[in-house]
């Protein structure tokens, strides 16, 4: 079983350019404070990277 991470987006997009808008949606994220657990992937990192003021990352509990 692989490690999963819980990310949970703490700013808005607006005015944030388009690129990043559509990795929040990839990453599954709607709104302020929505929270969405997904599995710790070098491509979810690498999404994670390019938003990263925007979202907050936590380690999700097993």
């Amino acid at each position: 079983m692989s490690a999963t991470i819980r990310i949970t987006q703490v700013r808005s997009t607006i005015g944030v350019i388009e690129k990043h808008k559509a990795t929040m949606r990839g990453l599954g994220l709607r709104r302020i404070n929505h929270t969405v657990e997904l599995e710790d992937t070098p491509a979810i990192r690498g999404m994670i990277n390019k938003v990263n003021y925007l979202v907050r990352v936590e380690g999700a509990q097993s």
